[in-house]
């Protein structure tokens, strides 16, 4: 009985959420023409480093992976069948972490610099 509980729970549920953000979104794109706003403005505004900042971040990542390759080399060596797995993948989530979080740190910079020499 149970295993059959799962699935329907599944849909009703899915179903339910997406009804719910389908709704919910009509209602405020009313309710922004109600006030005199316009509600595809929002979507047409440009984002000119989107793609500075997804370069700088998937940089970022797979420098964090090489480092964290050298690492874990280095560190553990010829004993590479001996490690637990989750060393090896607590070096590597967390390189990719800090490396990612600075790809986005340089990007944040770059724009900074950009805007403040705009105006």
């Amino acid at each position: 009985m149970e295993e059959i509980l799962i699935p329907i729970t599944f849909f009703i549920c899915t179903f339910g959420m997406v009804f719910g953000i389908r709704y919910l979104s009509n209602k405020e794109k009313m309710a922004m023409i109600e006030r005199g706003i316009d509600p595809g403005v929002r979507k047409s505004t440009p984002q000119p480093f989107l793609s500075l900042k997804f370069g700088l971040l998937l940089v970022g990542l797979g420098i964090g992976l090489l480092v964290a390759l050298f690492t874990v080399r280095g560190v553990f060596g010829s004993q590479m069948n001996d490690i637990e797995e989750g060393q090896g993948v607590a070096i590597y989530f967390g390189c990719l972490g800090v490396f990612g979080g600075l790809g986005l740190i340089v990007s944040y910079i770059i724009e900074k610099k950009w805007l403040d020499k705009q105006g």
